[in-house]
């Protein structure tokens, strides 16, 4: 793609090139040097002036909403523009070619204005040129970022099948352990509410945050009861999760990393689970004392996809913090929104 752009970048600068000195070759045939050497000269000041528009200005301040910068930015390249027009036609010339561009009588305000209004179109190609490669870029990595959507969605899709299986399965186990062993009939339905939960669907892809909440401890209940005497993990929620709304299964990937990596049998150092709402934003935090052996050989969702799955579903309105403080590993999430 970057070989591409500097096709197409050459490519216009031979044809405008070409252009110009057609024009001279055309129109100045009694002063052809001179025509020459003056339109060498502006094409190689507006080459500089267009890329630093191009590559400095433009992408720093332009898309950042840096209004005053821009305008003074801009200002600058413009001083740089008559500055450089000055020395090359009003100094180096004559000294070595013998001959300038304006007239000796020309007085300084015409020709500040005068070279003000030969370099504004370069300034605004290069805005022109920068907007429309920018925007070319945001459509590719919005048509990515929706194939990627799409995909996940179709491979969550066909790990769907077998749950709904497992889902009618466990509602039979449980009908029939009820009357046998009442704490075995539990497990199962707090399982079943698990599948239930995982096999929800929404159509705005978002869930609420109470559901959410809900699945967190009957995740952390089932381990309770498979550790009823060493499973130390205190979970608490400030805030009020009604009304909010969180895309599914969020959370867990980090409880599920606590359970897995984490010490989980020592009172002194329980795993905290810490999540907080505000009107406009929710932090979920998960710290926890790290394991020397890997209790759990299963692979998990990991932080890689994880992240990706946050740059999907919150772009822009997320952050996502892992951290490593001596044996404790702590990792936090902002949600905005």
């Amino acid at each position: 793609m970057k070989n591409k752009l500097i096709y197409w970048h050459v490519l216009g600068w031979l044809l405008y090139s070409g252009y110009e000195f057609l024009g001279v070759f055309l129109h100045n045939k009694a002063h052809l040097r001179i025509a020459l050497w003056l339109t060498a000269s502006i094409l190689f000041i507006r080459f500089i002036e267009f890329y630093l528009c191009y590559r400095v200005v433009y992408p720093r301040l332009l898309r950042s909403g840096r209004g005053p910068q821009l305008v003074g930015a801009l200002a600058g390249v413009m001083v740089l523009y008559i500055g450089l027009r000055a020395l090359i036609e009003e100094a180096i010339f004559p000294a070595l070619l013998g001959f300038h561009n304006y007239s000796p009588d020309t007085t300084v305000t015409y020709y500040i204005f005068d070279n003000m209004f030969f370099s504004s179109p370069m300034i605004v190609l290069s805005a022109a040129v920068w907007s429309a490669q920018a925007a070319l870029r945001r459509e590719r990595e919005n048509r990515q970022l929706r194939e990627e959507k799409r995909a996940a969605e179709v491979a969550f899709l066909k790990t769907q099948i077998n749950p709904h299986f497992l889902y009618n399965t466990l509602n039979m186990l449980f009908s029939m352990a009820y009357p046998v062993a009442k704490p075995v009939a539990n497990a199962i339905l707090k399982l079943s509410d698990l599948m239930r939960y995982m096999l929800h669907e929404s159509p705005d892809g978002q869930v609420d945050l109470e559901k959410e909440i809900e699945y967190l401890h009957n995740y952390l209940a089932l381990y309770r009861l498979r550790f009823p005497d060493s499973f130390y993990v205190d979970f608490t929620v400030t805030g009020e999760p009604a009304g909010r709304r969180v895309a599914p299964l969020v959370l867990i990937p980090f409880v599920e990393n606590a359970i897995k990596h984490g010490v989980l049998d020592d009172s002194s150092n329980p795993v905290h689970i810490r999540l907080h709402i505000e009107a406009e934003q929710l932090q979920f935090a998960v710290e926890n004392l790290r394991s020397d052996g890997n209790k759990d050989t299963t692979t998990g969702i990991g932080l890689p996809n994880l992240r990706r799955r946050l740059e999907l579903l919150y772009p822009e309105r997320h952050t996502l913090q892992v951290d490593s403080v001596g044996e404790r590993f702590v990792t936090s999430l902002r949600l905005v929104g």
